[in-house]
């Protein structure tokens, strides 16, 4: 994986994995802050059965940099087909773009879907889809059983990582190579950052626009957003291992 060339872009249980890996607070990019850049291009990828928390928690956050800095993030869905999809909880979801007309993404998110443990795994053009763009993006995002996809993709092997709580012994099973941490709402390691979900959908969020753009500019998404966001106070853990 080209891990080592994605750092240097802009770029959740403890038991019987390895030690923890260290925390560490996240520095700004000292490219993207204040500085004038081309928008982070920011994918979503979004099935039939994706639940509503985990998609738009990360959506709204990633959106509302646009009123915080200058350039934002551009947000976009990406779908297996233009078709419009339908939430678990059944609302309408428009498509920007099928995954064959997708533009390049800088920061590929993975929202939670009903179907990520099973039939979307078998669904090799889409792992297909994932493993390349994976590989290609300066971040990966998933939330809750978002990260069954990225593991299937062979996009967690070198990393540690997490996911929601109660399927956090099916991941193992699935994927006995995998470190998987929990008790944490998120896990940053290298350009990976895979979160709980659920209500805390918006944290790994928050971390990474912190992490991108500053303490200044989270602080404002967070007030916009009525998130009373200080990340020392959000369980997580984050890497420091080259």
């Amino acid at each position: 994986m080209r891990w080592a060339s994605a750092r240097a872009c802009v770029l959740l249980l403890l038991g019987g994995c390895a030690a923890a890996p260290e925390r560490a607070e996240p520095v700004p990019d000292a490219r993207l802050v204040g500085a004038a850049a081309a928008p982070l291009q920011v994918g979503f990828l979004v099935l039939d059965g994706v639940y509503n928390s985990e998609l738009m928690a990360p959506w709204d956050v990633f959106h509302h940099t646009v009123f915080h800095t200058q350039p934002g993030m551009r947000v976009f869905a990406v779908g297996r087909t233009k078709d419009p999809v339908t939430t678990f909880e059944g609302l309408r979801i428009a498509v920007d773009y099928a995954l064959d007309e997708a533009p390049p993404i800088d920061v590929l998110v993975v929202p939670s879907a009903e179907h990520n443990m099973d039939s979307d795994l078998d669904d090799q053009r889409l792992i297909r889809w994932l493993t390349d763009r994976g590989r290609r993006a300066q971040w990966l995002l998933s939330v809750c059983d978002g990260a069954f996809l990225l593991a299937e993709a062979g996009l967690l092997d070198d990393v540690v990582c997490t996911t929601f709580p109660a399927d956090i012994p099916a991941l193992r099973q699935r994927y006995p190579h995998l470190e998987v941490h929990e008790g944490l709402s998120f896990v940053v390691d290298g350009p990976a950052i895979t979160g709980a979900g659920g209500a805390k959908s918006y944290d790994p969020a928050m971390y990474l626009v912190e992490r991108l753009y500053g303490a200044r500019v989270a602080e404002g998404v967070g007030k916009g957003l009525v998130i009373d966001w200080r990340l020392a106070d959000v369980s997580h853990e984050a890497s420091t291992r080259p």
